[in-house]
């Protein structure tokens, strides 16, 4: 190399990085993150896909195991339940609604949450007013026995229980929105689209929201733990999911006799180990995407 091509290399300018860049470097620092979101992949794509790769199909009993339970081995990972159903399989087809439970009901809450608390924070006023009222009024009442009121008249379908979840869901991300649209709508970028002609709508959707992605992440991730949390323990007692439908919970409250047992105790432990696995993946998640979007933040700790 010569010296001039020295020289060029000391003078050059660095090279700009673009936020998704500056996101992606961050969010790969923080190894629990990655490696969450690695096993929730994981556990997502083995539920969507359980019936390609749960060993047994769950509609077809072992009879030489009907009426008695076998613990862990090299043949069932998971044990067999009492009707002769492998666990393993069982469980990766009660994954199915417990994930599209979560997931829907996080997607759902967040953004009919983010629209409330934005039209709430951006136009004030009597608007504000009415609207804080209402989403109080959801945080004050026991969502639990609502929620098993409701489930009880309208049903146990997964599609209800994810109606009514998100229903009642909607109000801690509101009140989060609400908060950020309230700081950010001072804003001289906020001013400068104002006095360029902009409308409330387009000033909302294209100046205040993509600001508010970091926040609206972090909630959207807690949100899936929270609805997978929430429908196991309506399913355990009694109001959630019901068969022929299976979820985790279910599994949980079909076996809550076993915690007496040592010899069915592996039909607690591994569907417990799931809503574990699930909640934590997703909360170090949440911590991840957290420090990504607002390094602030990982400074100050």
């Amino acid at each position: 190399m010569s010296n001039a091509d020295l020289e060029l290399a000391v003078g050059a300018e660095p090279v700009a990085r673009t936020q998704w860049q500056l996101f992606r470097r961050r969010f790969f620092k923080h190894r629990l993150a990655v490696v969450s979101l690695v096993i929730l992949i994981l556990i997502t794509a083995a539920c969507a896909f359980a019936s390609r790769v749960a060993p047994y199909d769950i509609s077809q009993l072992d009879l030489s195991l009907l009426g008695t339970v076998t613990g862990p081995s090299w043949k069932h990972w998971m044990g067999t339940t009492d009707s002769g159903v492998d666990q393993f399989s069982q469980i990766l087809h009660a994954g199915q609604i417990s994930l599209q439970i979560g997931f829907a009901v996080a997607v759902l809450s967040t953004l009919f949450g983010v629209a409330v608390g934005a039209l709430s924070g951006f136009y004030g006023g009597a608007l504000d007013k009415t609207i804080s009222a209402f989403t109080d009024g959801f945080l004050v009442v026991p969502q639990l026995a609502i929620l098993a009121v409701l489930l009880q008249y309208f049903g146990h379908s997964p599609r209800v229980i994810i109606l009514v979840l998100a229903g009642l869901g909607w109000t801690y991300v509101a009140r989060v929105s609400r908060g950020q649209v309230l700081s950010f709508k001072e804003k001289e970028f906020v001013e400068a689209a104002r006095a360029s002609g902009a409308g409330g709508p387009r000033i909302i959707v294209r100046h205040i929201l993509p600001n508010m992605v970091g926040p609206i992440m972090v909630n959207l991730t807690l949100s899936v733990a929270g609805a997978v949390i929430t429908e196991s323990t309506l399913t355990f007692l009694g109001y959630g999911t019901q068969p022929p439908d299976t979820s985790w919970g279910l599994m949980l409250s079909q076996n809550e006799g076993a915690i007496n047992d040592t010899a069915k105790l592996h039909l607690l432990l591994f569907p417990g180990l799931m809503l574990l696995i699930v909640v934590m993946c997703v909360n170090f998640l949440g911590d991840g995407l957290r420090d990504a979007f607002d390094p602030q933040a990982t400074h100050s700790r």
